[in-house]
């Protein structure tokens, strides 16, 4: 519209000037013609997306929060087990860290002179740390157990939030089945039970598959990395089948019923233990605060 008013003065003083004499007389006025202004638009120009880290690159992030747990009994494995870094503070007496698992992982009622060692694997090394027990839940309610290992600082989880929990979301489980180096297994969020009291999740279970030893293990958002939940258990189904007369049988894991301990029953056991200040965070809310120990 703009192009064709400014147009049309134009054409007009062409046909006056074609038409008139080459010399205007002295007692005619000039036409002025004024321009219409030019509006510029200024382009606000998008922020670069800002480029997700690959899958690989999450699970680099992702494995160093992670430990494995042995109970030893006369120097033989009794039990194995998986456990998550939650926390680490400094105290007068030096750095200690703090590892998530199940309470039913460190039960050892049964042995008469159990050792409970915390395992970190980094590539070709391993190395064993003694952990104490210092707090545990109620099984089944809250099979949730918290250690202690002194003289050291480890890399620690990020707990997510309630409303972080989705069906769909892309989860990593690490853990190491049946007492080996940690492994990583991949699926989704299969499930998410809400309280119908409290409306936190009190259940989460994933598809992702996962073997005996992966109890206390830790299920992440692959977006994300943060903790979403703790391994529990798994429900299987018993196969029987008969070869040459004998008979056979054995427990096969059942897709999408993997349980866990959803980031928010973990928040309140912490809390409810006395161990609330391993969720604080800095300032820039980069992690937890390093505290004195109490």
């Amino acid at each position: 519209m703009n192009r064709l008013l400014l147009g049309t003065p134009v054409l007009l003083a062409l046909v006056s000037c074609a038409s008139a004499p080459s010399q205007a007389p002295e007692d005619t006025p000039f036409a002025t013609h004024t321009r219409a202004p030019v509006v510029v638009e200024r382009v606000r120009s998008m922020p670069a997306p800002v480029p997700q880290p690959t899958r690989k690159a999450m699970v680099r992030r992702i494995l160093p929060l992670n430990v494995r747990l042995i109970t030893t009994e006369n120097g033989k494995v009794r039990r194995s087990a998986s456990g998550v870094v939650i926390g680490t503070e400094t105290g007068e007496a030096g750095p200690v860290s703090y590892v998530l698992t199940n309470a039913h992982a460190v039960e050892q009622g049964d042995l008469e002179s159990p050792v409970l060692k915390v395992v970190v694997d980094r590539r070709a090394e391993s190395h064993e740390y003694a952990a104490e027990v210092v707090a545990t839940g109620a099984v089944p309610e809250l099979d949730l157990a918290l250690l202690r290992v002194a003289g050291v600082t480890w890399p620690v989880a990020d707990l997510a939030e309630d409303d972080e929990l989705e069906p769909g979301e892309d989860v990593v489980v690490a853990a190491s089945p049946y007492g080996r180096a940690l492994s990583i297994s991949g699926g989704m969020v299969s499930q998410v039970e809400w309280d119908k009291e409290t409306k936190h999740p009190r259940m989460l279970k994933t598809d992702a598959p996962i073997g005996y030893g992966a109890s206390g293990g830790g299920i992440f958002s692959l977006e994300t990395g943060k903790l979403l939940a703790i391994v529990e258990g798994y429900r299987t189904a018993k196969v029987d089948f008969e070869v040459a007369a004998q008979n056979f049988s054995f427990d096969v894991p059942m897709p999408g019923e993997t349980f866990a301990a959803p980031s928010a029953k973990v928040r309140g056991f912490l809390q409810a233990r006395g161990f609330g200040r391993l969720l604080e965070r800095d300032a820039d809310g980069a992690g937890p605060q390093k505290t004195a120990s109490r």
